[in-house]
């Protein structure tokens, strides 16, 4: 058993929460096979004009439709983390989550630790490379049911940054007020946990049974959501009252030192 005092509690998905297997499998070839189906169905809203230009701005290079499908498919293909494709990705998802095509992957001792951690007063976050949209449709509509409730806030590549930078976790620790000792981070990324570090954070690593047996370097290791403890710290002491006058019979009022002058 892992034993920290935490404020807050930052989580990874897939590995971590959710199973890497159902990204890699499900979620990334249905959003592959529609990148250009997307585009052509999408001309009029403004979001296609603005993912022009996000990948334009990527790749170095004005793209028009059939270059922007084209770097998003490559991308796709390498698994590179670009904010383009993980926007495009949520966008195609999401229509997938709403008509019941695709439902989120939760392990079965998440929703007990999310509950767990609430009640014992610390905050729970997710950061991914995925983006907020499909983070909020993976935990809406998971297989454990909707779990958003239990999560305070969202972070992504597009609001927080690259997660193997310690600056993208300097900026959510601006975001949520939490000091970095007193924030927990959970991944199953070694490269993403010395970031974390780097920045100030307590950092666990989760290697599901299920996944490979990568090095996680010295950062204290589970299985399993189960076996991690988290406490709130005592609340700061409350300053004691400053003692009031004298007020006993002949002491004087305001109005009588005033009175005296």
């Amino acid at each position: 058993m892992i034993t920290a005092t935490a404020r807050a509690a930052v989580l990874d998905i897939e590995g971590t929460t959710g199973s890497a297997a159902h990204v890699y499998e499900v979620l990334f070839p249905y959003a592959r096979v529609r990148l250009a189906d997307w585009f052509a169905s999408h001309r009029d809203d403004p979001r296609h004009g603005e993912l022009l230009a996000e990948v334009g701005e990527a790749t170095g290079t004005a793209v028009d439709e059939a270059g922007a499908v084209a770097a998003l498919t490559a991308w796709a293909d390498a698994d590179v983390k670009a904010a383009p494709l993980k926007r495009l990705q949520g966008l195609i998802w999401s229509e997938g989550f709403a008509d019941g095509t695709l439902t989120g992957h939760v392990y079965p001792d998440v929703p007990p630790a999310l509950l767990r951690w609430r009640a014992a007063g610390i905050d729970c976050y997710v950061y991914s490379s995925g983006s907020v949209t499909a983070q909020r449709d993976w935990f809406g509509r998971s297989n454990e049911g909707d779990l958003s409730g239990l999560l305070r806030g969202h972070f992504d590549l597009a609001n927080a940054g690259a997660k193997t930078e310690a600056a993208s976790y300097r900026s959510i620790t601006r975001a949520i007020g939490t000091p970095p000792h007193l924030t927990v981070f959970l991944s199953d990324r070694v490269g993403e946990l010395d970031a974390a570090a780097a920045a100030g954070w307590r950092t666990v690593a989760v290697r599901r049974p299920e996944d490979p047996s990568t090095p996680m370097g010295e950062h204290p290791l589970v299985s399993a959501l189960d076996q991690i403890r988290l406490t709130a710290p005592a609340p700061d002491p409350v300053p004691a009252p400053a003692p009031a006058g004298p007020t006993g019979p002949g002491s004087p009022t305001p109005r009588d030192e005033d009175s005296r002058s």
